[in-house]
């Protein structure tokens, strides 16, 4: 059995470098929630060094609140930007002899695309204009989903070792009780379920079908390197291969 881990790069949590020494995928920061063009570069050449794949990671305009702020914009202003910070990081990537694999929203935009169609579908078509060969990554069982199969684009179904879920099959929002699995063991029992018997289990109680193409670990938490070595150790106890193929 093979799933693919990705962590979100360039955010200035500290630890990147030796998080990538953990995970398949880097989803790197664009620029407006978090990092530059330096971190860009810098999370770019990190990853090459480890053999990650490399993806992009655009935000709504937000830098403020980290990207978390709900938004209401036009369809149109969101394809223009997701395409400003997916090529910039096309770019950036290709000067280093490297390859842009995957593009994965952060935030605010990612929770809002993974069930409002036409802001998924304004996401859906700025990657397919930048590189129609890019994978989308999104929420599990998501509108983002089934818009990038709908403009044609390969599509990788993403779960949450440490976040709590709804019975839609949504994330309880950060602000409401339930939103973060505070155990690193609860946190991976969660995981291998999803993995291995497709489904979690809601805060409700209910169980709730997934698709784990790819796991997210997130790396700004106190304890994220401690949390990925203990989840890498449960995966090879499982028989459970790590890679971004």
């Amino acid at each position: 059995m093979n799933v693919d881990l990705n962590a979100d790069l360039g955010e200035g949590a500290g630890c990147d470098r030796e998080l990538l020494q953990l995970v398949s995928s880097a989803n790197i920061a664009c620029g407006f929630h978090a990092g530059d063009a330096q971190t860009m570069l810098q999370s770019v050449r990190w990853a090459r060094e480890f053999g990650v794949a490399i993806g992009a990671h655009p935000s709504f305009p937000d830098r403020e609140n980290f990207g978390r702020t709900a938004m209401q914009l036009p369809a149109e202003t969101v394809y223009a930007q997701v395409v400003y910070q997916v090529g910039a990081l096309k770019a950036l990537t290709e000067s280093e002899g490297g390859r842009l694999v995957h593009v994965k929203p952060h935030g605010m935009l990612y929770n809002q695309a993974a069930c409002d169609p036409q802001l998924a579908d304004a996401i859906a078509a700025a990657v397919n204009a930048v590189d129609p060969g890019l994978m989308l990554v999104g929420l599990a069982n998501s509108e983002l989903i089934r818009a990038g199969v709908r403009h044609g684009l390969i599509t990788r179904q993403e779960v949450f070792a440490d976040r709590g879920y709804q019975t839609d099959g949504s994330l309880v929002p950060r602000d409401q009780p339930g939103a973060l699995v505070d155990s690193n063991e609860q946190a991976i029992t969660q995981t291998l379920t999803m993995i291995q018997q497709g489904q979690v289990q809601s805060l409700s109680g209910e169980w709730v079908k997934v698709q784990a193409d790819t796991v997210c670990l997130h790396g700004d938490g106190a304890h994220a390197l401690d949390f990925a070595r203990q989840l890498r150790q449960a995966f090879s106890q499982q028989q459970i291969a790590v890679t971004s193929c």
